[in-house]
């Protein structure tokens, strides 16, 4: 399933805001959304923004092309629980875009952006499906990445969210 990234009342300055749904079964016992999902919101929008632009993977690893990456880092920082099921969204953008690796970064929060819940980063490689080494994104991810490249450091993040 795809959805289209969120138009919100008050733009994100860089990136874009993609859906997301936090289900009753997210909360933990305590009713708030349970720590570990929120890199798999993350990890399920970054999922949908590749594969609306036609990067996809079906099962064979040569055939996945840039799809065929793996997780270097990922850190996330807690702001504030979610604590009711809904909608809410991922605000994506690239922070740094080099010959084989990428690193991501995103922040769950409210629908329209204003709110921030967490917020983190991942790094990933790109690896040949064989030898398993890093390799070089091609350029057609390379344009599409560059489309979400966050502006400069000096430039500041939405209201709430640290750096």
């Amino acid at each position: 399933m795809s959805v289209e990234p969120l138009q919100s009342a008050r733009p994100v300055p860089f990136g874009q805001l993609v859906p997301v749904i936090v289900h009753f079964d997210d909360l933990d016992a305590l009713g708030m959304l349970h720590n570990s999902r929120y890199p798999v919101l993350a990890e399920r929008a970054w999922a949908d923004h590749w594969h609306r632009h036609g990067f996809t993977f079906e099962g064979d690893w040569a055939a996945a092309s840039d799809m065929c990456n793996v997780i270097k880092e990922l850190k996330v920082s807690y702001e504030r629980p979610i604590t009711r099921p809904g909608g809410y969204a991922a605000h994506l953008w690239i922070e740094r875009l080099g010959r084989t690796g990428m690193t991501y970064g995103f922040r769950i929060c409210s629908a329209d952006g204003t709110e921030t819940y967490a917020h983190g980063h991942r790094v990933i490689v790109r690896v040949d499906p064989h030898a398993l080494r890093p390799t070089p994104w091609s350029d057609r991810a390379r344009t599409l990445a560059a489309e979400l490249l966050r502006p400069a450091p000096d430039e500041t993040l939405p209201e709430g969210e640290a750096a």
